[in-house]
């Protein structure tokens, strides 16, 4: 175990390593491209693999081609290359692909504001590509979270055979705080087929099927279309409804495993829904309005999706405050499944929201 202060991109890069990646895809882009650079130079010395591509599309190419040979795989952008990567998401999803995507936000739309934080990517995790998926995204809040998260979303990839974002912003990625570099966690490795060749890769009636390697004897076929028990294409509608159906259930009967929240004073009267960086503030506000008398508390969450639905419908809050560095996106979720007012705090620019906006949205 080692004690370091360092940048919350490069605790991302040590995270990487210890949770066993060894091959990093990606093209620079602001404010990640610290993780490239960290990549770089760590993941030769561990005997893995570091290649800058051309573009956001060929670097999510070879982080799934990379995943289907054996290694635990993984790149890292921002909105731009982040909207590239969409159509060969969709193909990681539909092949059950494992790896890790890091989005550190910055302004958008478009080029936007490159050195400054947003949150306005957490809508594309959930419907940027097309078709029906699940996606399991999580959200830190701190330095040290982006070293334990990274641990957090390889293990998600390789258990359920799906990619994994990993979305912070600006602020997390660039700040600078205390980190502890343990060993407190298990470390999840994929499971491999028994059977050489694999005649099912595939099977209908199991949850996550065990993942072949390309070059060890299974000869198997991979594509995105629709494809059979066999993984050859058959794009009939009972074939696509039960293929579809058991990589979307696969996430949704697991969510008790997956959904993870931090909260205080769940019970109060005023309670805050926030994620990422905007929790750092919403925590210090809370412990003030209790000072002044005001039943608040929070929830944090940290698995945005799968969603906790279940949690937020089970709040008694008279107010629900979402504070969020965009103009409203899980605000809709949460307006979703709450009982009491909901109200967004948005906030873009790239600057944080302050205690006192928080507390006007209370009193208001």
């Amino acid at each position: 175990m080692k004690v370091e202060f360092m940048q919350g991109n490069m605790a991302c890069v040590e995270g990487a390593i210890k949770a066993g990646c060894r091959f990093f895809a990606g093209y620079p882009i602001t404010p990640s491209t610290e993780i490239a650079e960290g990549m770089a130079k760590k993941l030769p010395k561990v005997g893995g693999y570091y290649v800058q591509m051309e573009d956001e599309i060929a670097s999510i190419s070879a982080v799934i081609g990379a995943s289907w040979g054996g290694l635990k795989s993984m790149t890292a952008t921002s909105g731009p290359g982040f909207s590239l990567m969409q159509e060969n998401i969709g193909y990681a999803f539909m092949t059950e692909t494992p790896c890790v995507i890091v989005n550190i936000q910055r302004g958008g739309p478009s080029t936007g504001q490159p050195t400054m934080a947003s949150q306005g990517d957490m809508m594309q995790t959930r419907w940027g590509s097309h078709g029906d998926y699940e996606p399991i995204v999580i959200s830190p809040s701190s330095v040290q979270e982006m070293y334990d998260f990274t641990i957090m979303a390889f293990n998600y990839a390789e258990k359920y055979r799906i990619p994994v974002f990993l979305m912070a912003d600006e602020i997390v990625g660039h700040m600078r705080e205390k980190v502890v570099l343990h060993d407190n966690f298990e470390i999840i490795d994929r499971k491999k087929p028994e059977e050489k060749p694999c005649k099912n890769p595939y099977p209908f009636d199991v949850d996550v099927p065990p993942m072949p390697v390309f070059g060890e004897g299974y000869n198997i076929h991979v594509t995105g279309l629709t494809h059979n028990e066999k993984g050859y294409p058959d794009v009939s509608p009972e074939t696509h409804d039960k293929l579809v159906r058991r990589i979307t259930n696969k996430i949704r009967k697991n969510k008790d495993d997956i959904v993870k929240y931090e909260g205080k004073y769940l019970n109060a009267d005023v309670m805050f829904v926030c994620y990422g960086t905007p929790s750092r503030a919403v925590k210090h506000t809370v412990e003030e309005l209790r000072k002044k008398g005001i039943d608040a508390g929070y929830i944090r969450l940290i698995t945005v999706f799968p969603f906790p639905d279940e949690l937020i419908k089970g709040l008694d809050a008279s107010k629900v405050i979402v504070p969020e560095m965009n103009l409203g996106q899980i605000y809709y979720e949460v307006e979703r499944c709450a009982k009491g007012d909901v109200v967004l705090v948005d906030k873009i620019g790239g600057e944080l929201h302050r205690p006192e906006d928080l507390e006007k949205a209370v009193f208001e």
